[in-house]
């Protein structure tokens, strides 16, 4: 081969190998560019996924908080829609202090026979309780309180006058005991051990139940858990951040007039609710030892008389009356009456002395039954 042709060879070679490494390197970078797209949407992917993750978890904790229809707070919504338990409380001096009753939601006092008064709490939740009471016995009228909020009624005994309405059809309660002399079977026994008795204090105010023990009558008499389709609850709520103050005066210190426990609520300004003090003492929870305190307390006044020669009392919770209103240090006079006068059962609507219904503040409330020969009793400070 002669010098020019190896020289052509050699050239030939040189562009073949350049040609091909130019290749390579093209090759190298298109396969760097795809690996860092697919890289880039991976990442974008996942993001997206996490943040539809967080969307999802905060919705979902969003959706598992509601209202409480007892207090118009946020709540577990598993514990939203099941339908409150009434219990009734012995409120006698040698039963105090009273078991499980700061955890209720709504309580409700009422005069019994011998100027005493009984004491109905209504719960929303009751879980963890081990002891709630000492539980008495019921009076017919507490039965129609605790129809108005759809509650199961809870007692142990009761009076002769409440026997037809305990043994009602439309009524879910829990007692404590099967027959009533003179009577017959009651309704709503689930067995004796849905009640306890304690050594601590003499019968009859040593009577106690829990939370298993009350689930387990629930199950056993097999009553809806859940509140009635269509129920939105007994009282207007103001909304998250409003505070509701009233033009009828101030009521720092306020007395039901109740003649043996003497009770009276006093205004705590820095906290914003009413602590409850009676028989001249503070009022506690026994679990707890916390003093009870109340948002809204409610005066409601109804027409009565006795039933017969032992005292008796037939409370008219139908026809209507005066109602004193108080929060946040103040007070306002108006009337209630039933939201459907056809519907016993139906809830008392309160309303201004302009006929608007009172809007409530968040909280718990506490319901005073006043007779209406003893308004006059009440005191407002």
């Amino acid at each position: 081969m002669n010098r020019w042709k190896a020289a052509l060879v050699l050239a030939a070679a040189t562009m073949t190998f350049a040609g091909g490494a130019a290749e390579a390197a093209s090759t190298d970078t298109a396969s760097t560019e795809t690996a860092a797209t697919e890289a880039a949407a991976t990442e974008a992917a996942s993001t997206e996924a996490a943040s539809t993750e967080s969307a999802a978890a905060e919705t979902a904790e969003t959706e598992s908080r509601t209202r409480s229809l007892l207090t118009g707070r946020t709540i577990d919504a598993e514990i939203a829609n099941n339908r409150p338990i009434a219990i009734m409380f012995n409120n006698i001096y040698d039963a105090l202090p009273q078991a499980g009753i700061e955890e209720a939601k709504v309580v409700y006092e009422a005069p019994v026979e011998g100027g005493l008064t009984r004491l109905m709490g209504i719960f929303d939740d009751y879980r963890g309780l081990e002891k709630i009471g000492s539980v008495r016995s019921c009076r017919d009228y507490y039965i129609d309180f605790a129809k108005e909020f759809d509650a199961m009624y809870v007692h142990y005994g009761q009076a002769v006058y409440a026997f037809d309405k305990l043994n009602a059809e439309d009524t879910d309660n829990i007692s404590g005991l099967q027959y009533q002399e003179q009577a017959g079977e009651l309704n709503g026994y689930a067995g004796e051990d849905i009640f306890y008795r304690t050594d601590d204090r003499p019968a009859p105010h040593n009577v106690y139940t829990s939370e298993e023990q009350l689930n387990t009558a629930i199950e056993r008499l097999g009553y809806d858990k859940e509140y009635e389709a269509g129920y939105t609850g007994h009282y207007k709520f103001a909304g998250d951040g409003d505070t509701i103050t009233l033009n009828g005066g101030t009521a720092n210190v306020i007395r039901p007039g109740y003649l043996v426990n003497e009770p009276w609520f006093e205004y705590d300004a820095e906290n914003g609710f009413y602590n409850r003090f009676q028989y001249g003492e503070t009022q506690i929870d026994q679990n707890t030892g916390n003093q009870l305190a109340y948002t809204n307390i409610i005066f409601q006044v109804c027409q009565w008389e006795n039933y017969d020669d032992n005292g008796y009392l037939k409370i008219d919770t139908q026809s209507g009356g005066d109602m004193y209103y108080f929060t946040k240090g103040t007070y306002v006079k108006g009337t209630w009456a039933k939201e459907n006068p056809d519907d016993p059962d139906s809830r008392a609507v309160y309303y201004d002395a302009d006929g608007n219904e009172i809007t409530l503040n968040q909280g718990r409330t506490w319901v005073c039954i006043i007779q209406d020969s003893y308004e006059e009793n009440i005191v407002i400070e």
